[in-house]
């Protein structure tokens, strides 16, 4: 029996890469589903602000779409089931504290961020074309974030 030589991956094969796009499309489907949330609920200051980065997502999820060949259209209106269960969790939790637009930004943020690394993740275990393609949505996720920083930090003073 032959062995081949045993070489460390660095691409994910095409069906992972796949994969690995339409989860990170998932992901941001219920991110921009947590958004729109929090907005319907929040103060009209900050409910612009939270439409804006929705409106964000939106444009990330059709391109997104578009680039990894995943279904092509109209973004998704539906996340995971996972995404709605904590959606709806975290609309309870908020409802006990004390400053609501605080929670559900500081809920945002935990979110925000964690979608932004697991595009960064995916950005280094997938193969070049694909990483490019995510890449080009990362200032979109990073101008997010820097609203989300921003909007925690001024709702601690």
């Amino acid at each position: 029996m032959k062995h081949s030589a045993h070489r460390p991956q660095t691409a994910l094969p095409t069906h992972a890469a796949q994969a690995a796009c339409k989860a990170l499309i998932l992901r941001s489907i219920d991110l921009r589903q947590w958004y729109r949330h929090a907005a319907a609920v929040c103060e009209p200051g900050l409910r612009m602000v939270l439409n804006d980065n929705a409106q964000t997502l939106d444009l990330l999820i059709g391109d997104l779409q578009a680039q990894c060949g995943a279904d092509t259209g109209k973004p998704g209106d539906h996340g995971s089931w996972r995404g709605a269960a904590r959606r709806q969790l975290a609309s309870w939790l908020v409802r006990a504290a004390p400053r609501r637009d605080v929670a559900w930004l500081r809920a945002l943020a935990h979110h925000e961020s964690a979608l932004l690394c697991a595009f960064e993740r995916a950005i280094a275990r997938l193969p070049a074309d694909s990483a490019r393609a995510l890449c080009r949505q990362l200032p979109r996720l990073q101008g997010i974030h820097q609203d989300m920083h921003s909007l925690v930090g001024n709702a601690r003073r």
